[in-house]
């Protein structure tokens, strides 16, 4: 059994690799599009990070004697899909094509993070202590970046997709609202 769990992550990660690599792929394509600084940057990052993680796949492979080969992540291929296809309905830059993005983006990154746990664990089962270094080392990387795209939506790019201009007259508005809710109560 133990070297069918070995085959296995061996596939795994050559299924990671190909994920990467479209990721990136489509990460490259998508900054095009960006119209908020802060995701520009996150995603910017991103792309220098995702070279780094396919660099560290390469390594998990190496250290387990296994060749990329042209193995295409399916999953993967069908998430740029959609995203692409997302993306090219949308009318020109701006808060909502922004909204897009990180809409595809929180899913490829939330697919990374399934696999990558995974991964983890079956390294883990076959005492894989450097492999398993390796991929949780991406697998935080990606939360990370998944945080962060949760943090630019709600601070940046749902503030202006909803025409509050980040503590305009509609939030200081809203806020005086609240805040005369709070006092009645």
């Amino acid at each position: 059994m133990e070297s069918e769990v070995r085959t296995l992550l061996g596939e795994e990660l050559r299924d990671a690799y190909s994920a990467e690599k479209q990721a990136l792929r489509c990460m490259q394509k998508t900054l095009k599009m960006a119209s908020a600084p802060a995701l520009r940057e996150g995603i910017q990052m991103h792309i220098e990070q995702t070279q780094v993680q396919i660099e560290r796949v390469e390594q998990a492979m190496e250290k387990l004697d296994v060749r990329p080969g042209r193995k295409v992540c399916e999953a993967m291929r069908g998430l740029v899909e959609e995203a692409t296809h997302e993306i090219g309905e949308q009318d020109g830059k701006g808060p909502i094509l922004d909204l897009v993005i990180v809409a595809s983006m929180q899913r490829i990154e939330h697919y990374e993070i399934a696999a990558y746990g995974t991964d983890i664990a079956l390294a883990q089962a076959l005492g894989e202590g450097e492999v398993v270094d390796l991929l949780t080392l991406t697998l935080n990387e990606e939360k990370e970046t998944d945080a962060k795209l949760t943090q630019v939506t709600e601070q940046h790019i749902m503030p202006a997709a909803m025409g509050d201009d980040e503590g305009g007259e509609e939030t200081t508005s809203r806020k005086k609202r609240t805040s005369a809710r709070a006092a009645a109560e």
